[in-house]
Protein backbone atom coordinates (compact mmCIF):
# COMPACT_ATOMS: atom_id res chain seq x y z
CA UNK A 1 0.00 0.00 0.00
CA UNK A 2 1.46 3.77 -0.63
CA UNK A 3 -0.23 6.83 1.02
CA UNK A 4 0.25 9.96 -0.70
CA UNK A 5 0.33 12.95 2.20
CA UNK A 6 0.02 16.55 1.83
CA UNK A 7 1.70 17.56 4.90
CA UNK A 8 4.09 16.44 7.31
CA UNK A 9 4.92 13.37 9.02
CA UNK A 10 6.26 15.08 12.32
CA UNK A 11 2.34 16.68 12.77
CA UNK A 12 0.97 15.32 15.85
CA UNK A 13 -2.51 15.07 13.76
CA UNK A 14 -0.95 13.47 11.05
CA UNK A 15 0.03 10.97 13.91
CA UNK A 16 -3.67 10.15 15.07
CA UNK A 17 -5.13 9.90 11.80
CA UNK A 18 -2.60 7.31 10.32
CA UNK A 19 -3.12 5.45 13.82
CA UNK A 20 -6.76 5.66 12.36
CA UNK A 21 -6.13 4.16 9.28
CA UNK A 22 -3.56 1.68 10.82
CA UNK A 23 -6.03 0.13 13.43
CA UNK A 24 -8.66 -0.01 10.62
CA UNK A 25 -6.53 -2.40 8.42
CA UNK A 26 -5.67 -4.46 11.67
CA UNK A 27 -9.25 -4.91 11.90
CA UNK A 28 -9.65 -6.58 8.58
CA UNK A 29 -6.36 -8.41 8.80
CA UNK A 30 -3.91 -6.47 7.57
CA UNK A 31 -0.89 -5.96 9.86
CA UNK A 32 2.28 -3.79 8.81
CA UNK A 33 5.21 -6.48 8.58
CA UNK A 34 3.44 -9.67 8.67
CA UNK A 35 1.21 -9.59 5.16
CA UNK A 36 1.02 -5.26 4.59
CA UNK A 37 4.08 -3.14 3.52
CA UNK A 38 3.10 0.40 4.07
CA UNK A 39 5.21 3.25 1.28
CA UNK A 40 4.35 6.62 3.26
CA UNK A 41 5.49 9.87 0.82
CA UNK A 42 5.10 13.26 2.42
CA UNK A 43 4.78 16.47 0.47
CA UNK A 44 5.58 19.07 4.34
CA UNK A 45 3.07 21.34 2.80
CA UNK A 46 4.56 21.78 -0.67
CA UNK A 47 1.64 20.29 -3.15
CA UNK A 48 4.08 21.04 -6.25
CA UNK A 49 5.75 18.02 -5.14
CA UNK A 50 2.89 15.82 -5.29
CA UNK A 51 3.17 14.62 -8.14
CA UNK A 52 6.73 13.74 -8.27
CA UNK A 53 6.20 11.49 -5.15
CA UNK A 54 2.96 9.60 -6.87
CA UNK A 55 5.41 8.96 -9.27
CA UNK A 56 7.75 7.59 -6.69
CA UNK A 57 4.88 5.26 -5.41
CA UNK A 58 4.13 3.86 -8.94
CA UNK A 59 7.20 2.80 -9.75
CA UNK A 60 7.26 0.74 -6.54
CA UNK A 61 4.15 -1.07 -8.32
CA UNK A 62 2.03 -0.71 -4.84
CA UNK A 63 -1.38 -2.61 -4.89
CA UNK A 64 -3.31 0.87 -3.77
CA UNK A 65 -2.56 4.37 -3.49
CA UNK A 66 -4.20 5.83 -0.67
CA UNK A 67 -4.31 9.87 -1.05
CA UNK A 68 -4.99 11.76 2.36
CA UNK A 69 -6.24 14.66 0.27
CA UNK A 70 -7.88 16.37 -3.12
CA UNK A 71 -4.32 17.59 -4.18
CA UNK A 72 -3.16 14.49 -3.21
CA UNK A 73 -5.61 12.40 -5.41
CA UNK A 74 -5.41 14.54 -7.88
CA UNK A 75 -1.75 14.29 -8.78
CA UNK A 76 -1.98 10.34 -7.88
CA UNK A 77 -5.10 10.15 -10.66
CA UNK A 78 -2.42 11.87 -12.88
CA UNK A 79 0.20 9.72 -12.10
CA UNK A 80 -1.19 6.82 -12.87
CA UNK A 81 -4.29 5.15 -14.45
CA UNK A 82 -4.02 2.14 -12.96
CA UNK A 83 -3.31 1.65 -10.01
CA UNK A 84 -6.35 2.15 -7.72
CA UNK A 85 -6.64 5.24 -5.67
CA UNK A 86 -8.34 5.65 -2.51
CA UNK A 87 -9.40 8.90 -1.50
CA UNK A 88 -9.60 9.45 2.05
CA UNK A 89 -12.02 12.14 3.19
CA UNK A 90 -11.16 14.62 0.32
CA UNK A 91 -13.42 17.57 -1.39
CA UNK A 92 -16.25 16.86 -4.10
CA UNK A 93 -14.41 14.61 -6.39
CA UNK A 94 -16.91 14.86 -9.38
CA UNK A 95 -15.94 18.48 -9.14
CA UNK A 96 -12.27 17.86 -9.06
CA UNK A 97 -12.50 15.43 -11.84
CA UNK A 98 -11.62 12.22 -9.96
CA UNK A 99 -14.88 10.13 -10.74
CA UNK A 100 -17.42 10.23 -13.02
CA UNK A 101 -20.23 10.22 -9.91
CA UNK A 102 -20.15 8.81 -6.78
CA UNK A 103 -22.70 6.31 -7.42
CA UNK A 104 -20.11 4.56 -10.22
CA UNK A 105 -17.20 6.05 -10.49
CA UNK A 106 -15.36 4.43 -13.72
CA UNK A 107 -12.00 4.56 -13.49
CA UNK A 108 -9.48 3.76 -10.80
CA UNK A 109 -10.26 6.31 -8.07
CA UNK A 110 -13.04 5.59 -5.42
CA UNK A 111 -13.08 6.38 -1.99
CA UNK A 112 -14.30 9.02 1.02
CA UNK A 113 -15.14 12.74 0.99
CA UNK A 114 -15.47 14.56 3.40
CA UNK A 115 -18.34 16.70 1.65
CA UNK A 116 -21.74 16.74 3.49
CA UNK A 117 -23.28 17.98 0.81
CA UNK A 118 -24.96 21.89 -0.22
CA UNK A 119 -26.27 23.50 2.63
CA UNK A 120 -23.69 22.29 4.93
CA UNK A 121 -21.72 25.87 5.14
CA UNK A 122 -24.78 27.81 5.38
CA UNK A 123 -24.69 25.36 9.10
CA UNK A 124 -21.53 26.24 9.79
CA UNK A 125 -22.12 30.03 9.35
CA UNK A 126 -24.94 29.85 11.31
CA UNK A 127 -23.74 27.85 13.86
CA UNK A 128 -20.78 30.54 14.26
CA UNK A 129 -23.73 33.35 14.11
CA UNK A 130 -25.54 31.65 16.93
CA UNK A 131 -22.56 31.83 19.16
CA UNK A 132 -21.84 35.44 18.40
CA UNK A 133 -24.25 37.79 18.75
CA UNK A 134 -24.80 40.77 16.45
CA UNK A 135 -22.33 39.18 14.20
CA UNK A 136 -22.21 40.75 11.24
CA UNK A 137 -18.91 40.02 8.82
CA UNK A 138 -16.90 37.07 8.64
CA UNK A 139 -13.60 36.51 7.23
CA UNK A 140 -13.41 33.25 5.08
CA UNK A 141 -9.71 31.66 5.46
CA UNK A 142 -8.87 29.38 2.56
CA UNK A 143 -7.36 28.67 -0.29
CA UNK A 144 -8.67 29.37 -4.35
CA UNK A 145 -6.06 27.04 -5.79
CA UNK A 146 -6.76 24.47 -3.58
CA UNK A 147 -9.13 21.97 -5.86
CA UNK A 148 -10.64 20.28 -2.48
CA UNK A 149 -11.97 24.22 -1.79
CA UNK A 150 -13.51 24.51 -5.22
CA UNK A 151 -17.20 23.28 -3.24
CA UNK A 152 -16.55 25.45 -0.35
CA UNK A 153 -15.41 28.55 -2.33
CA UNK A 154 -18.70 28.13 -4.60
CA UNK A 155 -21.24 27.64 -1.93
CA UNK A 156 -19.67 29.87 0.92
CA UNK A 157 -20.55 33.92 -0.36
CA UNK A 158 -24.44 32.64 -1.14
CA UNK A 159 -24.65 30.70 2.48
CA UNK A 160 -23.08 34.08 3.57
CA UNK A 161 -25.61 36.63 1.81
CA UNK A 162 -28.39 34.45 2.82
CA UNK A 163 -27.44 34.82 6.16
CA UNK A 164 -26.72 38.82 5.99
CA UNK A 165 -23.35 38.23 6.75
CA UNK A 166 -20.64 40.17 4.94
CA UNK A 167 -18.02 37.89 4.03
CA UNK A 168 -13.93 38.97 4.03
CA UNK A 169 -12.06 36.55 1.72
CA UNK A 170 -8.90 36.15 3.40
CA UNK A 171 -6.12 33.77 0.86
CA UNK A 172 -3.49 31.56 1.95
CA UNK A 173 -1.55 28.80 -0.04
CA UNK A 174 1.02 27.92 1.69
CA UNK A 175 2.84 28.46 5.29
CA UNK A 176 4.47 31.80 4.42
CA UNK A 177 1.59 33.50 3.79
CA UNK A 178 -0.05 33.15 7.13
CA UNK A 179 1.45 36.37 8.48
CA UNK A 180 0.10 38.76 5.75
CA UNK A 181 -3.57 37.23 5.74
CA UNK A 182 -3.38 37.72 9.52
CA UNK A 183 -2.66 41.59 8.72
CA UNK A 184 -5.61 41.34 6.65
CA UNK A 185 -8.09 39.92 9.12
CA UNK A 186 -6.65 42.56 11.81
CA UNK A 187 -7.65 45.27 9.14
CA UNK A 188 -10.73 43.92 7.91
CA UNK A 189 -12.17 43.58 11.87
CA UNK A 190 -14.11 40.61 11.33
CA UNK A 191 -16.55 39.47 13.84
CA UNK A 192 -15.42 35.90 13.29
CA UNK A 193 -13.49 33.56 11.58
CA UNK A 194 -14.38 30.58 9.16
CA UNK A 195 -11.22 28.49 8.65
CA UNK A 196 -11.35 26.33 5.45
CA UNK A 197 -11.18 22.22 6.05
CA UNK A 198 -7.85 21.89 4.51
CA UNK A 199 -4.39 19.93 5.03
CA UNK A 200 -2.52 23.15 5.13
CA UNK A 201 -4.90 24.93 7.79
CA UNK A 202 -5.87 21.89 9.73
CA UNK A 203 -1.82 21.54 10.43
CA UNK A 204 -1.59 25.08 11.38
CA UNK A 205 -4.52 24.40 14.00
CA UNK A 206 -2.23 25.76 16.81
CA UNK A 207 -1.08 29.49 14.69
CA UNK A 208 -4.45 30.33 13.91
CA UNK A 209 -6.25 29.49 17.04
CA UNK A 210 -3.30 31.65 18.61
CA UNK A 211 -3.99 34.24 16.31
CA UNK A 212 -7.54 34.47 16.68
CA UNK A 213 -7.83 34.32 20.72
CA UNK A 214 -5.14 37.00 20.30
CA UNK A 215 -7.34 39.29 18.52
CA UNK A 216 -10.73 38.08 20.41
CA UNK A 217 -12.05 36.57 16.96
CA UNK A 218 -14.40 33.23 17.62
CA UNK A 219 -13.36 30.65 15.16
CA UNK A 220 -15.15 27.75 13.79
CA UNK A 221 -13.44 24.79 11.44
CA UNK A 222 -13.97 21.56 10.09
CA UNK A 223 -11.58 19.60 12.37
CA UNK A 224 -11.96 19.34 15.88
CA UNK A 225 -8.18 19.76 16.24
CA UNK A 226 -9.08 23.88 16.49
CA UNK A 227 -10.91 23.42 19.12
CA UNK A 228 -8.49 21.55 20.80
CA UNK A 229 -6.03 23.81 20.56
CA UNK A 230 -8.06 26.93 21.65
CA UNK A 231 -10.72 27.65 19.04
CA UNK A 232 -14.03 28.33 19.33
CA UNK A 233 -15.48 25.27 17.78
CA UNK A 234 -15.53 23.07 15.43
CA UNK A 235 -18.31 20.83 12.74
CA UNK A 236 -18.03 19.03 10.26
CA UNK A 237 -17.63 14.98 9.64
CA UNK A 238 -15.45 12.74 12.36
CA UNK A 239 -11.91 12.83 10.55
CA UNK A 240 -10.56 9.83 12.32
CA UNK A 241 -13.90 7.61 11.77
CA UNK A 242 -12.97 8.87 7.59
CA UNK A 243 -9.55 7.71 8.01
CA UNK A 244 -10.81 4.46 9.84
CA UNK A 245 -13.11 4.06 6.40
CA UNK A 246 -10.84 4.15 4.60
CA UNK A 247 -9.00 0.82 5.40
CA UNK A 248 -12.31 -0.86 3.96
CA UNK A 249 -11.83 0.50 0.72
CA UNK A 250 -8.54 -0.75 0.74
CA UNK A 251 -9.45 -3.88 2.35
CA UNK A 252 -12.13 -4.56 -0.89
CA UNK A 253 -9.16 -3.47 -3.24
CA UNK A 254 -6.60 -6.38 -2.00
CA UNK A 255 -8.96 -8.58 -2.43
CA UNK A 256 -9.57 -7.87 -5.89
CA UNK A 257 -12.83 -5.23 -6.18
CA UNK A 258 -12.70 -3.02 -9.12
CA UNK A 259 -12.18 0.91 -8.12
CA UNK A 260 -14.35 2.12 -10.51
CA UNK A 261 -17.56 -0.25 -9.30
CA UNK A 262 -17.42 0.79 -5.72
CA UNK A 263 -19.50 4.20 -4.90
CA UNK A 264 -18.06 6.90 -3.42
CA UNK A 265 -18.84 7.46 0.39
CA UNK A 266 -20.51 10.59 1.58
CA UNK A 267 -20.01 11.17 5.31
CA UNK A 268 -22.92 10.52 7.77
CA UNK A 269 -21.35 10.66 11.22
CA UNK A 270 -20.53 14.50 12.63
CA UNK A 271 -19.31 15.90 15.38
CA UNK A 272 -20.10 19.55 16.82
CA UNK A 273 -17.12 20.44 19.25
CA UNK A 274 -17.26 23.79 21.42
CA UNK A 275 -14.22 24.90 23.96
CA UNK A 276 -16.46 26.19 26.36
CA UNK A 277 -13.02 27.43 28.61
CA UNK A 278 -12.54 29.61 24.78
CA UNK A 279 -15.72 30.94 24.53
CA UNK A 280 -15.79 32.55 28.44
CA UNK A 281 -12.30 34.03 27.50
CA UNK A 282 -14.21 35.59 24.82
CA UNK A 283 -16.80 36.85 26.50
CA UNK A 284 -19.54 34.87 25.11
CA UNK A 285 -22.24 32.83 26.68
CA UNK A 286 -22.95 29.73 24.54
CA UNK A 287 -26.54 29.23 24.15
CA UNK A 288 -27.97 25.97 25.58
CA UNK A 289 -29.72 25.00 22.77
CA UNK A 290 -26.11 24.69 20.82
CA UNK A 291 -24.57 23.05 24.13
CA UNK A 292 -27.52 20.41 24.26
CA UNK A 293 -26.04 19.74 20.46
CA UNK A 294 -22.75 19.46 21.21
CA UNK A 295 -20.72 16.35 20.56
CA UNK A 296 -17.74 17.19 23.11
CA UNK A 297 -17.50 19.99 25.03
CA UNK A 298 -14.22 21.15 26.22
CA UNK A 299 -14.04 22.83 29.74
Amino acid sequence: MGALVPFSDSSSLWTRERTALVEGLSKLGWVEGRNLISEYRFASDRPELLFMLAAELVALRVDVIVAMATVAAVAAKRATSTIPIVMSGIGDPVLAGLVNTLAHPGGNVTGLTSQPGSGFNQKMLQLLKDAVPGMSTVAFLGDPGDPGQAALYREVPGAARMLGLRLVNVDTHEVADFPNAFDTITKERPDGIYVANSPLNNHRAKLIADFAMARRLPTISGNKVFPEQGALMSYWADWFEIRHQTAIYVDKIFKGAKPGDLPVEQPTKFELVINLKTAKALGLTIPQSLLRRADEVIQ
